[in-house]
């Protein structure tokens, strides 16, 4: 006994002998859809509009993640991380020979070398001036060095 298949167009839900099986692509995909030949033709009108439209844009690229970003405020003026090592070193200080350098190591380097601080010469915004600052490291450091 044959039987009779009834396609059923997938956008309107009309039967007729004109649907059928439709394969387009799309963004490297390819799709496929029952349709009429009425909804084929808006298939192909709509994909060729969307073919105008991505020749005509330009294409965003998702953010990646990226690491975190390095702190780039300046924590030394005039100075380097290597100056840093050199007169901890020297104060017999035990520091790492590259890498992050601890906040305690730099805030005794700008108390022994205020002209190292990063805003000499202004304020903070606690509004303490840069020499207050060096001040305030100074004892700080003092304080935690059992000095």
């Amino acid at each position: 006994m044959a039987q009779k298949v009834i396609l059923v167009d997938d956008l309107d839900h009309s039967e007729g002998d004109d649907v059928a099986r439709r394969e387009f692509p799309l963004l490297n995909r390819t799709f496929a859809i029952d349709l009429s030949d009425a909804n084929q033709q808006r298939l192909s009108e709509a994909l060729a509009f969307i073919e105008e439209v991505l020749e005509n844009a330009r294409e965003v690229k998702q953010a990646s993640r990226s690491k975190k970003a390095a702190d780039t405020s300046p924590r030394l003026r005039g100075h380097t991380l290597t100056d840093v090592r050199e007169w901890a070193r020297e104060q017999g200080l035990d520091v790492p020979p590259r890498g992050k350098m601890a906040d305690e190591v730099i805030e005794r380097f700008i108390a022994a070398h205020p002209d190292a601080a990063p805003d000499a010469g202004s304020e903070d915004p606690d509004g303490q001036s840069a020499e207050e600052s060096a001040e305030t490291a100074t004892a700080h450091a003092e304080a935690t060095a059992g000095v």
